[in-house]
């Protein structure tokens, strides 16, 4: 394992590393015995590259020879680490035999939406779909009912930092866009990372080869039954009758696996118009050699192992396009006003009315990670709906980020995004990404701050970009050995029709029941769902399972960067810086 960034300051490149026992089949991450060595790899030469400083279990020597010299005299206190081999409780290999096969969602009358190329359609959306190198998943030209609600949905970088008592940890910033979230995707697992029935695809690049490559099965794409109403009344009160229609999604996902950590990325596509955007941590925790007051940096969660406390933050780009390129930054919130009761005036009321403001500038669109925003943030067009309001996309984070690097810090400007949970600013051609893939090799002088971008210029009536920032605290425990689970760790954010239409569009959906007491529910002609022993009699005829392989050149993340980041490649899996 190895530490970003590479050094104190900039023009350094020295790289903590930290030695693990080399468990095959298992997570190594979990295993570590103590020792870590400050690197320093600036000469182009390797052979001139030299080890400045030595860290072992607790204490720092000024080099090998000094460890061994202290070793020898018997100063050195050593904790013995066995090597325990691959079948202790951080192997993924289930100790129990196989069970009953577990629910399988189909499609009784065959898929409901079509992969052509890189464009997903359905009966109620439409978009493209990419992945950049460096990046990673990006969605283009999404449209619902035929009409763009956004240019552009993209993930920009991904950030975990980290805490600790021994080097290694306490240094631990890592963008993971400098070593490629889209580069480092892995094939998706049938029936695990993807339902059994998901459409497949691969994915072609052209990054760090004179020729090009092929992931199988980087993405999926899937319709979903949620398990739960979208929405439905049941009414016994003056008249008797039933209405609602099933949740049903269709969901684009990625995996991208950054050494220890595995993050599933997913655009998800609601039948009301909104769009989820999200991401979920699972795979290993970071882990270092316990001593001293470790416990103030994170849990024990083995013997002689601290799993150790970081945040993970992810950065989007989201450029809406509300009924057009001209849209208005609209903020609403509530407020409790004291009023005098009507119909007895000598009596006080706090009567709860709505609070709406346009936002003029940037400055005014951009709300910092911890303090107040509003709880309806939403970009609105010109055009007013049937009622009168302008026509609008409400965007609504759900996110449990730790605390933002403070802006003290030396290293902060590399990372200025995450000051911010929301910010709005105008799409400029000069400013298509929040970040550079360079950041991290220098830090303190970054070739990309976003904080310029907020520059108070106006906002209304422009072509916007909202930027989002979801992520979390993680404080590793012993249930997060030997995998961290999805459960709890998923945050991201919606885009959700905020009168833009004139009746929630779900009315106009084929999927929708409605029967009164005096109809028969069970009859096909009344209840669509009542034709479902009919039309779904029979079993799928099921692919065989599928596995997209191994690539043996991602052997150890960021060791292609240490004397300095690759040039962006080209084609479908290029970034610019």
């Amino acid at each position: 394992m190895n530490s970003a960034p590479r050094g104190v300051q900039s023009g350094d490149r020295a790289t903590w590393f930290g030695l693990y026992y080399n468990i095959s089949g298992a997570g190594f991450f979990l295993h570590p015995v103590g020792l870590e060595l400050l690197v320093d790899h600036k000469a182009l030469d390797p052979a001139q590259w030299t080890i400045q400083k030595v860290f072992f279990q607790g204490r720092y020597y000024e080099s090998l020879a000094q460890l061994e010299e202290q070793f020898e005299a018997g100063q050195v206190n050593v904790v013995v680490i066995p090597d325990n081999g691959t079948g202790g409780s951080w192997s993924l290999k289930s100790q129990v035999p196989p069970g009953p096969a577990p629910p399988l969602q189909f499609h009784p009358q065959g898929p409901r939406f079509s992969v052509q190329g890189n464009q997903v359609a359905s009966s109620l959306w439409t978009f493209s779909f990419g992945l950049g190198g460096f990046s990673g998943p990006r969605i283009f030209d999404i449209r619902f009912q035929g009409e763009r609600i956004a240019y552009e949905v993209s993930v920009q970088e991904a950030l975990a930092i980290y805490g600790g008592n021994s080097p290694l940890a306490l240094r631990g910033r890592y963008a993971d866009a400098n070593f490629g979230l889209g580069y480092f995707s892995t094939p998706l697992s049938r029936g695990v990372d993807c339902p059994y029935l998901a459409t497949y695809v691969d994915w072609h690049f052209l990054l760090e080869s004179q020729a090009p490559k092929t992931l199988h099965d980087a993405f999926c794409v899937f319709e979903q039954n949620e398990g739960l109403p979208l929405r439905r009344h049941h009414s016994d009160f003056l008249s008797h009758y039933f209405g609602g229609v099933v949740e049903t999604v269709l969901i684009f996902r990625s995996v991208s696996t950054m050494l220890n950590y595995d993050y599933v990325w997913d655009m998800v596509f609601h039948p009301n118009g909104a769009i989820e955007v999200k991401f979920h941590a699972t795979g290993y925790i970071g882990s270092v050699f316990l001593f001293g007051a470790a416990r103030r940096y994170g849990n024990q969660v083995r013997e002689n192992t601290l799993g150790t406390v970081h945040t993970h933050s992810a950065h989007y780009k989201v450029d809406l396009d509300v009924g057009g390129l001209e849209n208005w930054v609209w903020a609403e919130d509530m407020a409790f006003v004291p009023s005098a009761v009507p119909w007895s005036p000598e009596h006080q009321i706090q009567r709860l009315q709505v609070t709406r403001k346009q936002l003029e500038t940037e400055e005014q669109a951009t709300f910092p990670l911890g303090g107040a925003s509003p709880r309806y943030l939403y970009l609105a067009s010109k055009q007013n709906n049937k009622w009168g309001h302008p026509r609008g996309y409400r965007i609504q984070t759900v996110s449990f980020a730790g605390g933002p690097l403070p802006q003290n810090s030396s290293m902060e400007r590399a990372f200025s995004w995450a000051r911010y949970q929301l910010a709005v600013t105008q799409r400029k051609e000069g400013e298509p990404s929040s970040t550079s893939i360079y950041n991290l090799n220098d830090p303190w002088s970054p070739t990309l701050d976003f904080s310029d971008f907020i520059n108070n210029e106006t906002i209304a009536g422009q072509d916007l970009v909202a930027w989002v920032t979801a992520g979390f605290l993680h404080i590793p425990h012993a249930e997060d050995i030997p995998n961290t689970v999805t459960v709890g760790n998923g945050v991201g954010f919606f885009l959700r029709p905020y009168n833009f239409f004139d009746q929630e569009p779900s009315m106009d959906s084929a999927d929708s029941i409605y029967f009164r007491e005096d109809q028969d529910a069970g009859s096909c002609e009344v209840n669509s769902l009542a034709c479902l022993p009919q039309v779904a009699a029979c079993a799928p005829d099921l692919p065989a399972f599928s596995h997209g392989g191994f690539s043996h050149n991602q052997v150890v993340l960021g060791m292609g960067n240490v004397a300095g980041t690759p040039e962006p490649g080209v084609g479908m899996g290029g970034d610019g810086p």
